[in-house]
């Protein structure tokens, strides 16, 4: 599931304030599903090195991920992953293309 409503400036992995309406909806449905454990997967589009992509999408991930734990999610209910400019869900010819791969996901890994 894409998390529509995740925001993080250009090249930075701090959470903006716009973020925390969305974040709060992840930590009611784990709240409401105790036993859930989920993965947040962070993607960039394809400018920059895949090196510095995936540094980058890494850190996002985590941020959410320190976001939810400050929310009070158990840590072995969360894990996170960076994949960089991998896995696109458009193309990186466009910027509405290169935005949609700019994104946050967030898988249930047991339920």
């Amino acid at each position: 599931m894409i998390l529509k409503n995740v925001f993080f400036d250009t090249k930075k992995t701090e959470l903006k304030p716009e973020s925390v309406s969305e974040l709060d909806d992840v930590v009611r449905l784990l709240n409401e599903n105790p036993n859930m454990k989920i993965q947040i997967n962070g993607y960039t589009d394809n400018i920059g090195t895949p090196a510095d992509n995936l540094k980058l999408s890494t850190g996002r991930a985590l941020s959410v991920v320190n976001y939810l734990l400050y929310k009070g999610v158990l840590k072995d209910r969360l894990s996170y992953k960076g994949f960089g400019e991998k896995n696109p869900v458009a193309s990186n010819e466009t910027e509405k293309g290169r935005a949609l791969n700019r994104r946050t996901e967030m898988s249930v890994v047991s339920n």
